[in-house]
């Protein structure tokens, strides 16, 4: 089936000496997976391999084929020009972190609009703002939403059990959070990216809380897999 649509670049690995397997999440039809033939030989044609650098914003048109196979693609066009994401070392380290994060969580290959729109914003809200320390933080508690396990927002109580996704006076399992580590994600609940520059968290504050919300993803995804680019973004932001 031949479908038009807006996608997000998640990863692109090469295959042989020549091709590309690239990974999208796409508007219309989730994540899915194409092929990209003679790619790296070619010195002109509509695909480039720029195109597929990770959380590119893309009009694809594309030959969909059943769920769990490769599929192609016949134009492609570039619909967000980014300013900066691709050339500041610091948000070159973010997007290959949360492409990472990105491709082991996204795996439904079916629509999901407010999702795509999220990603959509958010990576230009990365692109044109310039203090972005604490910004894969709410990034990646925010998709947390979208993935069904958002923290119930109840912040009066002292512990937050991270196998319930709520906070209580007395926690039911043995991974929860409670002071200091409580407060950061308090800080971070219910904000918007806009407010994050008012958010002073210090370097090893922001690694504590970022390991939280990874072990809280971990916890209700199994199939999540720890980031191995989470070292360097440690080292950049300390």
């Amino acid at each position: 089936m031949i479908q038009k649509t807006k996608a997000i670049v998640i990863n692109s690995i090469k295959y042989g000496d020549t091709s590309l397997i690239t990974t999208c999440y796409t508007r219309e039809s989730g994540i899915k997976s194409y092929m990209l033939k003679g790619i790296l030989s070619r010195k002109k044609g509509k695909l480039k391999t720029a195109f597929f650098q990770p959380l590119t914003q893309l009009l694809l048109v594309a030959n969909h084929n059943n769920k769990g196979h490769l599929n192609s693609i016949k134009e492609v066009g570039i619909i967000h020009h980014y300013q900066s994401l691709q050339t500041d070392i610091i948000k070159q380290s973010i997007t290959l972190f949360l492409s990472e994060i990105l491709l082991s969580v996204l795996r439904e290959e079916e629509a999901n609009e407010a999702l795509y729109h999220y990603l959509e914003i958010a990576l230009i809200w990365l692109d044109t703002h310039s203090k972005v320390s604490n910004f894969h933080l709410l990034f990646l508690l925010n998709l947390t939403k979208y993935l069904g396990f958002y923290p119930e927002n109840n912040r009066s109580l002292n512990y937050f059990d991270l196998v319930e996704g709520k906070f209580l006076q007395n926690p039911k399992s043995n991974f929860f959070i409670s002071t200091p580590q409580i407060n950061y994600l308090k800080a971070l609940l219910g904000t918007n990216f806009d407010a994050l520059p008012s958010i002073d968290f210090n370097a090893t504050q922001r690694q504590e809380i970022l390991e939280v919300i990874i072990q809280y993803i971990s916890l209700h995804l199994h199939t999540f897999k720890k980031p191995k680019s989470l070292a360097i973004l440690h080292s950049l932001f300390n």
